[in-house]
C-alpha cells in the first residue's frame, strides 16, 4: 500500500502544479473586472402653480433649474396656469390618473375626503412644519390630517384713488356702507369723470364679494356646520349692493370687469374705490408711479364692528404611481427656503406664511407688520368645508342673475344655500 501511495503522488504534484497558472489567471481577471454600480433610480415632480402676475413664471422657472442643479436625480416639470384655467388642467390630469404631484391651488377638502390626498405630515420637514403660522396651517387640516399647507396670504381692505375723492369733497376712507354709498354718489356728482365703487361680481371674485358683504353686515357664509348663506343679515347686506348699482353708484359691469382690470381702472382715474388683497400696494403703483392713493378697512355695515378678511392659497399633493415623498420634501424646502421665498413675495406683493420671512418683513415695513397682525384675527373662507368647492362654483353664475336677470338677492341666496346644503349632505 505504501508502495502503490509512493507512485500515486507525483502525479498528483504535477497535476495540481499544472493547475496552478489557471487558478491564478482566473483570480487576476476576477480582480480586474469592473464592477457595476446600481441603476440610479429618478424622481419626477410634477408641479401646476398658478399666475399671480407676469412675475410668477420667470420666479418659478429660476427656482426649478436651480433645484434641478441640486438635485440631478429629481425632474421636476413645471406649469404655470392663469386662475382662469387652473381648475381645467388640474381637472383634466385627475381624470387621466395623472394627478399633478404637486399643486397651487385654493381648496382641498373635496379632494381629501375622496382620498386623492397625501398626508403632507409625512413629508414636509419639521424645519418647514415648524415655521408656518399655526392659524393658517390648521386651516388646511381636517379631522388633524394636514391635507395641505400655506403658501401665500393676502389682507383685503379698501383701496382708493385719493384725488379723487378729495375732488369730491370725501376726507376719508369709508368705513360704514352708507359712508361708501355718499363717497359714491359725490363721484357720480362731479359729472361722469369716474364711477363710484368697483363692485366685483365676477367668476373669480363673486365669492370675495360676497364674503365681505357676508360678515360685514354680520353675518357668514357657515355657523356650527351649518349653511347660513340665506340669512336676513346676508340678504339685507346683498340687497344694499343691488341697490348701488342701481342708482349707478358702482362700475357699469360688475359681473365683466375682472379685480385686475379695475385696479388699472382705479390707476387711470376712472374709479375711486375698490376692495383688493395687499398685492395692490405694489402692483399698481409700479403701473401707474404718479398715482396717489390711500387704503382704508372694508366698510360693514352700520353698527356691526370692523371686519378684517384674509384669503391664503395652499398647496396640496396628490397621491401618484410615481410619489416620492422624500424627494418632495427636499423641493418644498427648496421652495419655502426663505431668501427664495422672501424675493418671491416681495416680487409678488403678498404676505408671507411663514415666520421666518414674516419676523424679516416686519421689521422693515410697518404696514407689513400690520397687516400679518391682522391676518392672525382675520376671518376666511370656510375651506375646510367638502362641499366649498362647489359652492364657490355655483356663487360664480350669481352676478348676471342678480344685476340683469332679475333674481332678486333673496331668491339668488335661497338657491344658493339649498345648492350648499344638498352637496353637504351628499358628501356625508
Amino acid at each position: 500500500m505504501q508502495k502503490k501511495s509512493l507512485q500515486v503522488q507525483p502525479f498528483i504534484v504535477v497535476f495540481m502544479v499544472s493547475l496552478m497558472p489557471f487558478v491564478l489567471s482566473s483570480c487576476v481577471k476576477s480582480s480586474l473586472e469592473p464592477v457595476i454600480a446600481p441603476k440610479e433610480e429618478r424622481s419626477l415632480i410634477r408641479f401646476v402653480a398658478s399666475e399671480y402676475s407676469t412675475e410668477t413664471k420667470p420666479l418659478l422657472e429660476k427656482l426649478v433649474k436651480d433645484f434641478e442643479i441640486k438635485n440631478p436625480l429629481i425632474d421636476v416639470e413645471l406649469q404655470v396656469a392663469n386662475w382662469d384655467i387652473l381648475d381645467g388642467i388640474y381637472t383634466t390630469m385627475i381624470s387621466k390618473n395623472q394627478p399633478p404631484d404637486l399643486l397651487n391651488t385654493n381648496v382641498y377638502a373635496h379632494f381629501a375626503q375622496d382620498g386623492l390626498l397625501n398626508n403632507l405630515d409625512e413629508i414636509i420637514s419639521p424645519e418647514l412644519a415648524s415655521k408656518l403660522y399655526p392659524n393658517l396651517a390648521e386651516m388646511d387640516q381636517m379631522k388633524g390630517i394636514q391635507y395641505a399647507i400655506p403658501y401665500v396670504a393676502t389682507m383685503r381692505n379698501l383701496y382708493y384713488n385719493k384725488e379723487l375723492l378729495q375732488k369730491a369733497g370725501v376726507t376719508s376712507s369709508p368705513t360704514t356702507w352708507s359712508e361708501l354709498e355718499n363717497a359714491a354718489s359725490r363721484i357720480k356728482a362731479l359729472g361722469g369723470m369716474a364711477e363710484g365703487f368697483g363692485l366685483d361680481l365676477t367668476d373669480n371674485e363673486t365669492q370675495a364679494s360676497l364674503s365681505y358683504i357676508f360678515y360685514g353686515s354680520g353675518g357668514s357664509w357657515i355657523k356650527d356646520g351649518k349653511w347660513t348663506i340665506n340669512s336676513p343679515a346676508n340678504v339685507e347686506g346683498l340687497t344694499f349692493f343691488k341697490e348701488l348699482f342701481d342708482k349707478g353708484l358702482t362700475d357699469p359691469e360688475p359681473s365683466i370687469t375682472t379685480r385686475d382690470e379695475k385696479q388699472r381702472i382705479l390707476g387711470e382715474g376712472q374709479l375711486a374705490m375698490m376692495i383688493s388683497g395687499n398685492y395692490f400696494s405694489s402692483v399698481v403703483p409700479n403701473e401707474f408711479p404718479t398715482l396717489k392713493w390711500g387704503k382704508g378697512p372694508i366698510p360693514v355695515k352700520e353698527g356691526m364692528p370692523p371686519i378684517t378678511f384674509g384669503v391664503h392659497d395652499i398647496l396640496v399633493s396628490f397621491k401618484t404611481d410615481h410619489t416620492d415623498k422624500e424627494a418632495l420634501s427636499n423641493f418644498l424646502d427648496f421652495l419655502y427656503d426663505d431668501p427664495a421665498y422672501e424675493e418671491m413675495i416681495k416680487r409678488e406683493g403678498f404676505l408671507p406664511v411663514t415666520t421666518t420671512v414674516g419676523s424679516r418683513l416686519s421689521k422693515q415695513n410697518e404696514v407689513m407688520k400690520r397687516d400679518l397682525e391682522a391676518l392672525s384675527k382675520a376671518k376666511f373662507y370656510p375651506i375646510q368645508e367638502p362641499s366649498w368647492q362647489a359652492v364657490l362654483d355655483y356663487s360664480r353664475k350669481m352676478g348676471d342673475a342678480i344685476l340683469y336677470e332679475g333674481v332678486t338677492p333673496k331668491a339668488a341666496l335661497d338657491q344658493l344655500q339649498h345648492f350648499a346644503e344638498t352637496k353637504s349632505r351628499s358628501h356625508e
